[in-house]
């Protein structure tokens, strides 16, 4: 396959094109104020420029580009941002998409279970309703851009990312300090919901999704065991051979990065099941995090 991957420099993309290319496929990565050449695709999401003609023929195109959220204080500046990095960029791309004479099979876009909002213990599937936070309002407004590509009659993926893990980058290796030291633990109550995938997971899931035409729309790529966050804290201080006594302290956190942000993102409770990827077959190679993390940190 020909596949066009933007944000393919980063932490998902990276591995995904990393998957592909060990397969035999062509990655094509979309490059910010780049020019078209060789692996290259040049765009411009702020200016609203790319080079369109480069995605004729394609098998498929992956869009995962986006400001990363928890970088930095959400001032009004930042969450401007993040906002327009993902709305705007998902608008230039799925226009160049729908507008070419010979489209691709597939096109797969990045969204978040942050779609869903603060939902306590209620299950989530696919079907559940959107919330009306922040980062709610950032998902429905992005996912609503790819609509011109639907349109235009190309199938379209939604993938709604849990909390990605892997243990050389990601959140997972912004946690493994306080962990390794024996002083990480349960954030708030630790009642919250994690929903949770692995790296390989998630990496194959989208491959899932471009390889089986029953994965259409909204899809959340989450492994199918969501935890509390007391026993995704134990279970990594298992994996660690470390405690897991004391809760982390979030007073440094909201004073470094603000309350909007720590509550959004440590203490919002998603419990988020991925209904579509088991119903179209997929099989996960980290179902449980006690599997997951032995894996990661064994030896």
């Amino acid at each position: 396959m020909d596949v066009a991957i933007s944000g393919a420099n980063g932490f998902i993309g990276s591995a995904l094109s990393a998957s592909l290319r060990a397969d035999g496929h062509r990655v094509l990565r979309l490059i910010r104020g780049g020019v078209t050449g060789g692996d290259a695709i040049g765009w411009d999401p702020d200016a609203g420029r790319i080079d369109a003609p480069a995605l004729e023929g394609l098998d498929a195109v992956v869009h995962l580009a986006g400001a990363g959220i928890g970088d930095r204080r959400w001032t009004a500046e930042q969450k401007r941002i993040i906002r327009e990095s993902r709305v705007r960029g998902t608008a230039v791309l799925a226009g160049a998409v729908a507008s070419r004479e010979r489209k691709p099979a597939v096109f797969v876009s990045g969204s978040a279970i942050g779609y869903y909002g603060n939902r306590g213990d209620e299950v989530l599937t696919e079907r559940s309703a959107p919330g009306a936070d922040f980062l709610s309002q950032v998902c429905v407004a992005w996912e609503a851009e790819t609509q011109p590509v639907a349109d235009a009659g190309v199938r379209t993926v939604l993938t709604r990312t849990g909390i990605v893990l892997d243990a050389g980058g990601g959140a997972l290796a912004r946690m493994l300090v306080p962990f390794k030291l024996g002083i990480g633990g349960r954030q708030g109550s630790g009642q919250q919901w994690m929903s949770w995938i692995t790296l390989a997971d998630h990496v194959g899931a989208i491959r899932h999704a471009i390889a089986h035409v029953s994965v259409e729309g909204p899809t959340n790529l989450v492994a199918p065991n969501p935890v509390t966050n007391t026993d995704f804290a134990r279970t990594l201080g298992q994996a660690l051979h470390r405690p897991t006594i004391f809760p982390t302290p979030l007073l440094p956190l909201k004073l470094r990065f603000g309350s909007e942000l720590v509550e959004a993102l440590l203490l919002a409770s998603q419990r988020v099941t991925p209904a579509q990827l088991t119903a179209t077959g997929y099989e996960f190679t980290g179902p449980s995090l006690d599997v997951a993390l032995q894996a990661m940190f064994k030896g």
